[in-house]
């Protein structure tokens, strides 16, 4: 059985529908045993369906900037942590 950890790695793969069919069967049987993961994919999707439905909105250059900075600090510190 998969542990909530494992899940949780493939939960993106698993939402895009790009697993395949042997992984997929044990990730739904573990969100049908584990009612945190079941809650985890239920609000997920349902997000998507929620954005999906929405029209592109522009942010403030300024934001995105920051934004950006901001992730490639994250993506530093990962790399430095890494080696």
């Amino acid at each position: 059985m998969l542990t909530c950890k494992e899940f949780l790695t493939e939960l993106t793969d698993f939402l895009d529908e790009e697993t395949d069919s042997v992984l997929r069967a044990q990730l739904d049987k573990h969100i049908s045993e584990c009612p945190n993961c079941w809650v985890v994919v239920d609000t997920c999707k349902k997000t998507m369906q929620v954005y999906k439905g929405m029209e592109p909105q522009s942010i403030p250059n300024d934001v995105e900037t920051r934004l950006m900075d901001a992730l490639r600090r994250k993506m530093a510190a990962r790399r430095c942590g890494d080696a």
